[in-house]
């Protein structure tokens, strides 16, 4: 190379020199600037990598609370055979109109929901008559068993005389949706199966 160069001319010199240069620089330009920036992305990725690690982490530190959180969950409600439900949501709502004495109560079908990865959810819509006493024990003693019904909408209008509240009420049950079967007894150890002796 030192050869070549010695046999050129200062002008030949010059001119092969400039083109070296611009040759570089084009190289720069076209493969080497493009990436001056995955410095600061491959940062930003890093970053984002140890932030979502802690957030496992932490998570994973919390399982016992989770669990602990989920079994309250499963414990909840009474339990009643999805077939037996929308009866007992009928009969309990129905003992507790006898109960407070509230009059003419009109039901709708039940509608259930399954949703919820604990709780079967009973909706029930149901039209009352009664006074205002009456009512509010009627909705008091509902949500005070364990059977976990609630009021999702309440509407109230006074009937013809203004003696009475006339209610449209959407009541929802939640029942346990995969209830925890109770552990069978285990046969005692020391039972032996009888043989009979030969004589």
């Amino acid at each position: 190379m030192k050869k070549y160069f010695a046999h050129l001319r200062p002008l030949e010199r010059r001119l092969a020199v400039g083109v070296v240069v611009i040759l570089i620089l084009v190289l720069n330009f076209v493969f080497i600037r493009p990436h001056f920036s995955d410095w600061s992305q491959l940062k930003t990725r890093l970053k984002n990598a140890r932030d979502t690690l802690a957030s496992y982490q932490a998570t994973v530190a919390q399982a016992t609370n989770y669990q602990a959180q989920v079994k309250s969950l499963e414990g909840q409600g009474e339990f009643v055979a999805l077939e037996d439900q929308a009866i007992n949501f009928m009969r309990t709502i129905q003992a507790q109109a006898e109960a407070s004495g509230v009059g003419r109560a009109n039901y709708s079908r039940s509608i259930m929901h399954t949703n919820d990865a604990f709780f079967i959810e009973q909706v029930q819509n149901i039209n009352v008559v009664a006074t205002d006493q009456q009512l509010v024990d009627f909705l008091y003693k509902l949500g005070s068993g364990a059977s976990m019904i609630r009021v999702r909408d309440l509407e109230l209008q006074p009937d013809g005389p203004r003696l009475h509240l006339n209610a449209n009420i959407r009541l929802v049950a939640s029942y346990q949706k995969n209830p925890v079967a109770p552990a069978r007894a285990a046969a005692p150890a020391d039972s032996k199966p009888l043989t009979k002796t030969a004589k």
